[in-house]
């Protein structure tokens, strides 16, 4: 069951009313956008997930919630583009949670989670074409220094390059084709102590390797900028990280509107879980709520 993170703070700094347009950036299975609609029943929703499969399950949730969705089967980056053919007045809230959602973590055709013994896919797509990079193309074909570019960069791995050489001797025997293999090689090129940490020793890789192959940083980088201008003046932006990357992004950006005297923060600091909500949704220790109001 995916739990959505962060939801009592979400509907207590929410400012809407009948008629309102609120946009779910990352829909989901629908859990925050069934219950803001739960909330505010008289406004319209609309929701962007790359995911179809996402896509679906969530326009139950928000009908069964009362509502009548518009879903758009898009990454949120395109939001600019695709929410003006709808023809909608502008939006006076918009959400982006930036998590992937426990139903795409526990989809065993993905390859997200280093606790099964999956295909190295790891897109956020419901069905990549041939087009689309893989976790596997690039543990198999981009080179060392590249990929200990990425463990670095995206995942903060202090191992990036041992990890990055072991991989490389690896795939030269023979193909890295599933997450166990990967566990297994990030095993072997890491000290000990390590391994046997508070923090499974693959979950850095594994999340550098997730925002490689969905751009993630470059959607964050783009969809910020495309949610804020479409928002109505008075409109809040919400959104949640997960990681310092992300809450880095959010955080210049957020400043950077404020210095320009576009936007106003709504809190300074980020909003966190409570210890109640991470301790039933562990999954939720790391994020980062942040909310700016449109001036």
């Amino acid at each position: 069951m995916h739990i959505p993170v962060l939801l009592n703070e979400i509907l207590l700094h929410l400012r809407l009313s009948d008629g309102d347009v609120y946009i779910d950036g990352t829909l989901g299975a629908g859990g925050h956008a069934s219950a803001v609609c739960k909330k505010f029943p008289g406004i319209s929703i609309v929701g962007f997930d790359a995911d179809f499969a996402a896509t679906e399950r969530a326009k139950d949730a928000i009908t069964f919630a009362g509502c009548v969705p518009e879903i758009i089967h898009s990454n949120f980056r395109h939001m600019g583009i695709e929410y003006l053919k709808l023809g909608f007045s502008a939006p006076q809230a918009i959400l982006l949670d930036l998590g992937v959602s426990s139903f795409q973590l526990d989809d065993d055709r993905r390859g997200f989670s280093f606790k099964n013994d999956d295909p190295l896919v790891m897109t956020l797509k419901d069905s990549p074409g041939p087009d689309d990079t893989t976790a596997r193309d690039i543990v198999n074909s981009w080179d060392e220094e590249n990929i200990a570019a990425i463990l670095t960069g995206f995942g903060e791995e202090r191992y990036a390059k041992r990890i990055a050489r072991r991989i490389v001797e690896s795939r030269a025997l023979n193909p890295i084709e599933t997450t166990g293999q990967l566990v297994g090689i990030i095993k072997s090129a890491v000290p000990a102590p390590y391994r046997y940490g508070r923090l499974h020793p693959a979950t850095r890789t594994f999340q550098a390797l997730r925002i490689a192959v969905n751009d993630e940083l470059g959607a964050l980088t783009d969809g910020i900028e495309k949610a804020f201008a479409l928002l109505k003046p008075g409109g809040q932006l919400f959104i949640i990280s997960f990681h310092s990357l992300e809450d880095r992004i959010v955080k210049h950006f957020f400043k950077k509107q404020v210095e320009l005297g576009n936007g106003e923060l709504v809190t300074k600091k980020p909003i966190v879980p409570t210890e109640e909500e991470t301790h039933s949704n562990p999954r939720a220790r790391s994020a980062k709520l942040r909310i700016i109001t449109k001036l």
